[in-house]
Order: structure tokens, then C-alpha cells, then sequence
């Protein structure tokens, strides 16, 4: 089996998003904190772009997850966008969304991301074996 999904984002609307917080670090951190893991916002910082790169990538997997993926309780920071041992990008699912996966029968996950000064892109692709029996029944 074989899912993609693809995502492109205006990185001006990740700072504005960000901005509306300026005055209160405490609701910033907690709106941040529901869309990145913490070490998601370890490695990007106050990177908008780098930001945007991982809101496209977690659009693009929902989307490999397919249409009801944020009907089924899946959380932004159930898909997570972590850095291999050479420093790309893979995915990570927790929660919900790993259950989902599992479910499809779907184990491997890449993801490539990209940015220029305006947009942040990102395609998933994720593989599997289609009616793979879940090992909760």
C-alpha cells in the first residue's frame, strides 16, 4: 500500500499566528504547545519557516492518513517531525495518530521538506501492507 500527502503553507501565516501572542508568553507557549512537541520548538526555535515546514508536514500526513484523520482524535502533536542521525527529516506518530497508522497497515513514513522566503512545502509518502491484521485484534 502506498499513501502521499503534500502541504504547502505562507510562512506569514504561521508569524501572524504566532504574533497574535506576543504580549503573553504564557498563552504562547500553550498555543504552541498544541501544534509542536517540544522538540519540535527545541529545534526551530523562533524559526517561522522551519515552523511552517512542520505545520505542511503534519497537513501532509494527516492527508496519508486520509480525510477523517482529525475527526478521529488525532492531535498535532501526535504527529511529530524529528531529525534522523544525518539530520533529515523523518516522522514520528504517537497517540492516535500511530494507532490510525497501524490500523492502515502502514509502517514506513518519509517526508521531505522546503521553504523559500514565502512558503514552506512538505510531501509525505507512507508505505505498508494493505488489511494488515492490527496486533489488538
Amino acid at each position: 500500500m502506498l499513501r502521499t500527502g503534500v502541504d504547502i503553507v505562507r510562512i506569514e501565516r504561521i508569524r501572524r499566528a504566532i504574533s497574535r501572542y506576543e504580549s503573553s508568553a504564557r498563552a504562547r507557549k500553550r498555543f504552541l504547545a498544541r501544534l509542536y512537541t517540544e522538540a519540535e520548538l527545541r529545534y526551530c526555535g523562533a524559526r517561522a519557516e522551519s515552523l511552517a515546514a512542520r505545520f505542511a508536514a503534519k497537513e501532509a500526513i494527516a492527508k496519508a492518513l486520509g480525510t477523517g484523520a482529525w475527526r478521529d482524535g488525532i492531535r498535532w502533536v501526535d504527529l511529530e517531525i524529528v531529525s534522523d542521525a544525518r539530520g533529515a527529516p523523518a516522522v514520528q506518530l504517537h497517540g492516535a495518530a500511530a494507532r490510525r497508522a497501524e490500523a492502515m497497515g502502514l509502517s514506513e513514513w518519509s517526508v521531505s521538506l522546503s521553504h523559500d522566503e514565502e512558503r514552506a512545502v512538505a510531501f509525505v509518502v507512507a508505505l505498508g501492507e494493505p488489511d494488515r491484521p492490527s496486533a489488538h485484534g
